[in-house]
């Protein structure tokens, strides 16, 4: 950052602030920017924050979509800074106050965090949650978690039942019982535009960094040494590589190609590092990668096809194969064009078929296609599936439910 940029970044720190960042403690913590997207003109927008830890920073989205009687609906609200809600205000200035904000997850406590901020600034707006929600240790009133009182509420199990259904159709997937909690996700179909909107269930992962990711380019160029004592400069090449990392670690925890280094060696390395001065966790940076991670980046990118999160497919889905395939059917049954998720890739071109071929990993775990592509990721899923034994034997979570070949 030069110094012009850092004068920037001080002038506009407030606009950018969050100060309820120590409840989920996630980079960029208390400073984030907020990016603005018209996807289908004048009816869908997307507002795209940054999170992450150890710098394995990604997307993560608001999607607002307009009411054909007026008004906005708002699903999966991201922390509302001041100038997050100032760019509400210019849609609201247009097409009409917010009227629903949606929080369609029971599970995702980087969604849920931010719906009782957001709905405290949009005062007359009625905020549905996803039905099954839960906290730990203790199941606490959804008051107690900072929803607003009075206009809170659950989302019909029928979707008819909802206020905005001559809008919006939507499907819940869940709740499906994993020991501790719950998953549940909600997809909201959009019919004037033939849209889908997700939350963690399916996504894409672009080949080059998205633009909020680009505003604040240092964990791409953290990502993209090899060593630590590697000095990286800031060009495309090298943003590129650093985000194809970052999205490896997101995925799998620790891809097989980044070999850990034991801490102490990384400490001793640390001081023989050329950017210690630099926000690098003091010069730390405790692996190396191998030639061939490219590889890994690409099994798992599979040209930009529409993607079941590993972490989804081993230790969650699995646990309910039946119910989760009767709500995949529900969904691709929608006549949708495009899909927006809360990560990654803001606007998929998809349909229903390709949405039923991403999860053929659960109805056809012998298709040659499945297999080979899972034969690909092997080695990178060896962590979660370690990790999947491990909750199984201490039991945390309930073993995987097989289906019977069809």
């Amino acid at each position: 950052m030069n110094h012009g940029d850092a004068l920037q970044q001080k002038d506009c720190s407030s606009d950018w602030a969050w100060p309820f960042w120590p409840v989920v403690p996630l980079y960029p913590y208390g400073n984030r920017r907020t990016l603005r997207t018209e996807l289908v003109k004048d009816t869908i927008w997307v507002f795209d924050q940054l999170q992450g830890i150890l710098y394995v920073t990604v997307p993560i989205r608001m999607t607002v979509v307009k009411l054909e009687a007026g008004g906005l609906l708002v699903y999966a609200p991201v922390a509302p800074t001041p100038e997050c809600v100032r760019l509400v205000r210019e849609l609201e200035a247009q097409h009409g106050s917010v009227r629903y904000i949606i929080l369609p997850t029971a599970s995702g406590l980087e969604h849920k965090v931010f719906v009782g901020p957001f709905a405290r600034r949009f005062q007359t707006a009625h905020v549905y949650v996803a039905p099954d929600q839960w906290s730990f240790p203790l199941q606490l009133p959804l008051s107690w978690l900072g929803f607003p009182i009075g206009r809170t509420h659950r989302l019909p199990t029928e979707a008819s039942h909802a206020p905005f259904y001559s809008d919006v159709d939507y499907a819940i997937l869940g709740p499906i019982r994993l020991g501790l909690g719950t998953f549940e996700e909600v997809a909201f179909f959009h019919r004037r535009s033939h849209t889908l909107l997700v939350t963690d269930s399916v996504l894409t992962i672009p080949d080059t960094p998205p633009d909020i990711v680009q505003l604040t380019p240092y964990p791409l160029l953290f990502h993209a040494r090899d060593h630590v004592h590697d000095e990286v400069e800031d060009s495309w090449d090298n943003r590129c590589k650093g985000w194809q990392r970052i999205a490896l670690f997101s995925f799998y925890f620790r891809p097989s190609a980044a070999k850990t280094i034991p801490l102490w060696q990384a400490i001793q390395d640390s001081f023989k590092a050329s950017n210690r001065s630099k926000p690098a966790y003091f010069g730390i940076f405790p692996f190396q990668w191998h030639g061939d991670w490219k590889r890994s980046f690409d099994a798992l990118r599979s040209h930009g096809q529409l993607l079941v999160a590993p972490i989804l497919q081993t230790l969650i889905l699995n646990r309910a194969p039946t119910e989760t395939l009767a709500w995949v059917n529900q969904v691709a049954d929608w006549d949708f064009h495009r899909i927006i998720p809360c990560h990654f890739e803001p606007f998929i071109e998809s349909n229903g078929h390709q949405f039923r071929e991403a999860f053929a990993f659960l109805q056809h775990p012998h298709n040659d296609s499945a297999s080979c592509r899972r034969n690909l990721l092997d080695d990178d899923l060896e962590l979660l599936r370690k990790l999947d034994d491990l909750l199984i034997r201490r039991g945390i979570t309930p073993p995987p439910e097989v289906l019977n070949d069809q």
